[in-house]
């Protein structure tokens, strides 16, 4: 591991920070550099051409750059559960702005469009029973929405949060989440689109002194997909753990990034992603990024990325990035991966008596039980594994229907 020094240049840290896959340009500053505003006028349309863009089938997502207003029948929103206070804030209402500020335009709209944000605070020393659940069902595929979610656990709470979106819209979305000292917070969000659906989202996380915050992101639907989860420390002791379960299919762009900014020291971060793509045009993209501020001593952190190819066709970009600003940690570390579906593991089990379907359903679930172990949490792990097991039927039809051509 080579740790970089305050002296170092712009270019030296880029090194580190490159892409390691794919020969990509090495970005030409430090990921904290990245331009934050609440003023739309900081970000134009974007090209593709643009380090942070240069993944993502921008021509796609040219409705969701375009400053317009929500449509008051695009989605219902559901909040159901027991123990939390709910509310909203206007811009420039504390705790709102005191986390997320916008970085990219995708979630300057969200912010600038949503004149009062929903605000859902789990009280100081509550410790909920059951989930708070938040249901997004879009109602159409060209209506717009812009929301704006501010979640708050106050110090020694304990909670846990889904945010389920179905149907179709076109969405941008921002979720800012602050973990108060000492708390426990799990947030879910998972993405079960229709096909057409769009949804650009940033989810931003102060986590505090000696708290322990989870995020989880499930994305199985939509046709682009691409959400920004971030987390910075408001003092040392804090533990982050950033989960990601998503399956591709023909025509899909699912894009995770994560931004872990390591600035209070003894704190911790723990980065998972597991991904399946299945058809021709199946894409997935996952980009991790770790900063390790000079403060930031005694701390440890690693970052994985795994992708299965199930057909021909897709593809998977997996980029991990870690700045080093002092060696005076405990570790640090990322490693990432993809390969095609293992054809001697098939045959192995279809040796003993197993049908190949059944053979592949179970090499699959193999591949994804570390992370959902990982995930532990049955209102997320029990529908998520039914539905892998629908997209998995789904590849079964797909290579018979490739059997029979050739």
């Amino acid at each position: 591991m080579t740790a970089v020094t305050p002296e170092m240049g712009k270019a030296d840290k880029a090194t580190l920070a490159g892409d390691h896959s794919h020969g990509a340009t090495i970005p030409d500053q430090s990921r904290a550099e990245r331009r934050k505003s609440f003023d739309l006028g900081a970000f134009g349309v974007p090209s593709g051409r643009e380090e942070e863009w240069r993944f993502t089938p921008v021509d796609r997502l040219s409705p969701l750059f375009a400053e317009k207003q929500t449509d008051p029948e695009a989605v219902t929103v559901t909040v159901t559960g027991e123990g939390f206070e709910s509310g909203t804030l206007a811009e420039g209402e504390a705790p709102r702005g005191t986390v997320l500020v916008p970085s990219d335009r995708g979630s300057v709209l969200a912010s600038s469009l949503t004149p009062n944000a929903d605000h859902v605070v789990i009280p100081a020393e509550a410790e909920l029973a059951t989930p708070v659940r938040i249901a997004v069902d879009g109602k159409g595929g060209d209506k717009r929405a812009n929301a704006h979610l501010v979640i708050e656990a106050k110090q020694h709470s304990k909670a846990l949060v889904i945010l389920e979106h179905t149907g179709s819209a076109q969405v941008t979305a921002n979720v800012e989440i602050v973990t108060g000292d000492g708390a426990d917070l799990t947030v879910v969000t998972v993405q079960r689109w229709e096909d057409d659906a769009l949804h650009l989202a940033e989810h931003d996380a102060l986590v505090g002194r000696d708290a322990r915050y989870r995020h989880i992101a499930v994305t199985l639907g939509g046709g682009i997909v691409r959400m920004n989860s971030n987390v910075r420390y408001a003092g040392p002791g804090g533990e982050a753990t950033l989960l990601g379960v998503y399956f591709a299919d023909s025509g899909q762009h699912l894009e995770h990034r994560s931004f872990i900014d390591h600035n209070a020291p003894n704190c911790t971060s723990l980065v998972t992603y597991k991904g399946a793509l299945q058809g021709e045009t199946a894409r997935t993209v996952w980009v991790g990024d770790v900063l390790i501020r000079a403060e930031a001593e005694g701390i440890e952190t690693y970052e994985l990325n795994r992708n299965l190819v199930l057909t021909d066709g897709a593809r998977a970009d997996s980029v991990p990035n870690l700045e080093i600003e002092t060696g005076e940690i405990e570790g640090a570390g990322h490693a990432s991966s993809t390969g095609r579906f293992d054809d001697e593991q098939l045959f192995y089990l279809q040796a003993r008596g197993i049908p190949e379907d059944e053979a592949r359903r179970l090499v699959v679930r193999g591949f994804f039980a570390d992370i959902v172990n990982k995930i532990g949490v049955a209102e997320v792990v029990e529908p998520l594994m039914e539905a892998i097991d629908e997209e998995l039927a789904a590849t079964a039809e797909l290579v018979e229907s490739a059997g029979a051509e050739a």
